[in-house]
């Protein structure tokens, strides 16, 4: 089965968002536990909490098709040790509000290094930021969002992804969410078209070509998550087109089907078994046809 939904609001608590994932039709929903642009918010009430799981379990929303998202300040790979820890200790909160709402994970940017540290470093922080976080809290899976690339974000590439989780000691809560217009930003090319392939290997600088993705088509790339980190990993996707060529290294979100990617590919995404039993979530820039959105993806994933 296909999970499909997009973030909702959790404006007026927490217990809000199922509602608002039914009004849309979704099977699915991503949701913030709390303000995501502060350091900390109010704690969770009894009450919140007793009336989200209640509402998820008439409406229908297991936790498996449920994917939280973290804060925007949280840097989990932060080269200075105030925002490290502050980051750190935000980011326990959230697992530890994901536990009490019984939800079984927490999606999340891997982290940024900002030029003062190495690569290598900033991912060796994450991993341990991430087994800190696994040590104050039960049930709760960290996942790690592939990010477009760009100024200093860690995540692009699947080889990233890979040396964090391979530096986590409890890899049975540790997982990724790939999304495509991240992936497609950072030289994932969904299309299968010869003429784009060359024109994202063309896109990519002469410094930049020495390191550059140039991974074209669905199967190669899922070919390659498997291979680099492991399909078995896979606890999310994100469905959201994009605005801007294949290797640019920018984050711009268009409707399904009226981007760089292309209805094909999101059709051919939906057919394919790999993706089933994950939440496939909506990020896309218009609310207004999330239903319709939500709509064409399950009719293209009841066709297979």
């Amino acid at each position: 089965m296909k999970y499909i939904g997009a973030h909702v609001s959790a404006a007026g608590g927490v217990e809000n968002a199922p509602l608002r994932a039914k009004e849309i039709g979704a099977t699915a929903f991503a949701m913030f536990t709390k303000n995501q642009k502060q350091w900390s918010s109010p704690p969770l009430t009894g009450e919140s909490i007793a009336l989200f799981r209640q509402r998820c379990e008439e409406l229908g929303y297991p936790a498996c098709s449920i994917l939280p998202h973290d804060g925007y300040l949280i840097n989990l790979g932060h080269p200075q040790a105030e925002g490290l820890e502050k980051s750190r200790e935000s980011f326990c909160d959230e697992m530890a509000r994901c536990q009490a709402l019984g939800l079984d994970r927490l999606n999340f940017h891997p982290g940024s290094h900002l030029g003062e540290i190495s690569v290598d470093e900033c991912l060796r922080r994450i991993a341990e930021s991430i087994n800190i976080a696994l040590d104050k809290t039960a049930g709760v899976t960290a996942v790690l969002e592939n990010t477009a690339g760009q100024g200093t974000n860690l995540g692009f590439r699947f080889e990233h992804l890979a040396q964090i989780i391979d530096q986590v000691e409890d890899k049975s809560r540790v997982g990724v969410c790939i999304d495509t217009c991240h992936a497609f930003a950072a030289g994932y090319d969904w299309n299968t078209s010869p003429a784009l392939f060359q024109e994202t290997v063309e896109a990519f600088s002469e410094a930049d070509k020495k390191g550059a993705v140039v991974e074209r088509g669905l199967a190669n790339i899922l070919d390659s998550l498997e291979r680099i980190v492991g399909l078995k990993y896979l606890r999310g996707m994100h469905l959201n087109d994009a605005t801007k060529p294949s290797g640019s290294r920018v984050d711009r979100h268009a409707p399904i089907g009226k981007g760089e990617i292309g209805a094909e590919a999101f059709e051919k995404l939906m057919a394919d078994s790999r993706l089933d039993g994950i939440p496939l979530i909506l990020e896309t820039p218009e609310p207004e046809i999330w239903p319709e959105e939500i709509a064409q993806l399950t009719a293209w994933a009841s066709r297979r």
